[in-house]
């Protein structure tokens, strides 16, 4: 237990960047999505409902910030905004899988 203590105690400001990131609303469900593949803009707001265009800007924004989400622009004829992950984005994938784990069993609706 001690060793644990102290464990948080060194990495409690990564920690908290962490979930300052991950646990705005949409954020999660963002990387979701984007787990499955690069996705334009409109194939991401129409898998998650309830997310406003505006939101989703914002979201995807501080995401690109942070190095998680890369917007990559396609010139091969009219030009078109894919959004996927980084390779930092990528490595969120066995965190994620373990969340909805943990919701499945623990959280009910």
């Amino acid at each position: 237990m001690e060793n644990r203590v102290e464990m948080h105690a060194c990495i409690c400001p990564k920690f908290e960047k962490t979930f300052s990131i991950l646990g705005k609303k949409w954020s999660g469900l963002i990387i979701e999505v984007l787990l499955t593949g690069d996705h334009r803009f409109k194939e991401i707001a129409e898998e998650i409902p309830g997310v406003s265009d505006r939101v989703l800007v914002e979201r995807l924004k501080e995401l690109e910030d942070e190095d998680i989400v890369i917007r990559k622009e396609l010139a091969d004829g009219p030009i078109r905004i894919l959004y996927g992950l980084t390779e930092k984005g990528k490595n969120l994938e066995p965190a994620m899988i373990e969340i909805q784990r943990w919701s499945n069993q623990w959280i009910t609706i």
